[in-house]
């Protein structure tokens, strides 16, 4: 017995270290077993995260194609009523808001102008509404708001073929100075994005409230100066230059059918006189102008004077010249003069009339380029971007925005002659760069996987052909 109580005394310790190894190992076992299984939980949740992220990214693309095709479709519809501009796809919440496909949903928008009222708008936007940096003038650009000389001539030189530095620009010599040094392009710019690389061009200017980029309104860009950037928090957003050009502005010569436009520099007379309003008579009397009168843009039209009479000679200033080809010719020792008689010449009132030019406007041209690059479409240009245009100032840009908005859109750009206080000066110095069609665009989508919330947003800028859609550019790096 006493044998049986000294073994169990030498046990009890034994045991007891026994025990408190085994709960040892089972509180280290269970911190493993937590571990794996946490970092086992937050592998799934990287993993459904890059999941919802690959799904947001397609369901934006869903949103990209769709606005695509009901472009090219709207590209049709139009042609086939022969009408420059709708306007339908702008601001279409049914074909673009909140769309369900599949996990989630897709939205197509954009910030709408301070003169929409800055709301969101539900569709796509058009590059003609803005100023091309690659074809403005320096008058032009210098029009755009706090845009300064010194950008305006840096811009200049970063787009010229040359090195040779224009007063107060700058070249390669200048750029490869810099502490991050760069070569200028000395071509067309690429992105609008590459104005920051120009000198003179601040990123206060060129932003605004817009830091980001992506054309829209968010929280932090209108909060004051509770957080980056700042910003004056009245609802609209100022996206500096950037909301005001492009690179990618250009529309085709064509009438709204989808038709050449007649040359009314170089047609023949009966194919001018196929166009609807131009009468023979009135086809020969702009054969006759144009003979003596370069045709430098539609509004030389309105200049186009009726005919001489056959075997009469005008009178008063817009006389013709005497008679011409004075020759000399021996008949029986005597020299006798032969005239001949110069063609008829333009004279008396005007032909065409303003009213008649905007019926016959969309069909004739005074160009032979297929395109019409850097164009500004005057039914859907803010007044910021429409006072860049020479001739007009903010009262006038104004005006033709309030007149589109009253009568609705212009159905060509004659129609501008129609705006109070635009006078034919004026049109004739804004008609070479103006269209009333659009036919490249920005589409801006974002995908949102509904149970999550996970978004991803797109942004492509397309052109839309008679035949095809090309994507000019394309990012997502928001």
């Amino acid at each position: 017995m006493r044998g049986n109580l000294t073994a169990m005394k030498h046990c009890a310790p034994q045991q007891g270290s026994v025990l408190i190894g085994v709960l040892w190992c089972l509180a280290l076992l269970s911190v493993v077993v937590v571990g794996v299984l946490y970092s086992a939980r937050l592998d799934l949740r990287v993993v459904k995260n890059h999941g919802d992220q690959i799904q947001a990214h397609y369901l934006a693309l869903a949103g990209i194609e769709k606005a695509k095709a009901l472009l090219y479709r709207d590209v049709k519809e139009r042609q086939r009523s022969a009408k420059n501009h709708s306007g339908s796809l702008s601001d279409a919440p049914t074909e673009f808001k909140d769309i369900a496909l599949g996990r989630g949903q897709f939205t197509v928008f954009h910030q709408g102008s301070r003169s929409e009222g800055g709301r969101m708008l539900y569709g796509v936007s058009d590059e003609e509404s803005r100023l091309n940096v690659n074809r403005a003038t320096a008058a032009e650009l210098l029009k755009l708001p706090k845009m300064t000389s010194e950008a305006v001539a840096g811009i200049l030189d970063w787009r010229d073929p040359d090195n040779s530095a224009t007063p107060g620009g700058a070249e390669a010599e200048f750029y490869s100075s810099l502490p991050s040094p760069r070569i200028p392009r000395n071509g067309p710019l690429q992105t609008t994005r590459e104005l920051l690389m120009v000198n003179g061009v601040s990123r206060e200017h060129f932003m605004g409230e817009d830091a980001n980029l992506n054309g829209l309104l968010d929280p932090e860009e209108d909060d004051g100066d509770e957080s980056f950037p700042p910003d004056n928090r009245d609802g609209v957003l100022d996206a500096g230059w950037s909301g005001s050009v492009t690179v990618n502005s250009s529309a085709a010569n064509q009438t709204a059918a989808g038709q050449e436009r007649v040359n009314a520099q170089s047609a023949d007379e009966k194919t001018l006189s196929s166009v609807p309003g131009i009468s023979a008579e009135l086809a020969k009397a702009i054969i006759a102008y144009r003979s003596q009168n370069q045709l430098e843009n539609l509004a030389d039209l309105l200049e186009v004077s009726a005919l001489a009479p056959q075997g009469q000679f005008p009178q008063g200033p817009a006389a013709a010249p005497p008679p011409r080809g004075v020759r000399a010719t021996p008949r029986g020792g005597q020299t006798t003069t032969t005239t001949t008689r110069p063609p008829a010449q333009p004279t008396g009132p005007k032909l065409i009339s303003e009213q008649l030019l905007v019926e016959i406007a969309d069909d004739v041209t005074v160009s032979s380029d297929d395109e019409q690059p850097g164009v500004i479409n005057i039914n859907t240009a803010n007044p910021e971007v429409l006072a860049c245009l020479p001739g007009i100032g903010e009262e006038l840009a104004q005006a033709i925005v309030s007149h589109r908005k009253s009568a609705g859109f212009f159905a060509n750009i004659a129609w501008l002659l129609k705006v109070p206080g635009m006078s034919r000066d004026i049109f004739k110095q804004v008609a070479p760069k103006v269209c009333a069609r659009s036919e490249t665009y920005r589409i801006l989508s974002e995908g949102r996987i509904s149970s999550t919330g996970t978004r991803k947003l797109l942004e492509v800028i397309v052109r839309v052909g008679p035949d095809s859609i090309d994507t000019l550019s394309y990012r997502e790096d928001f």
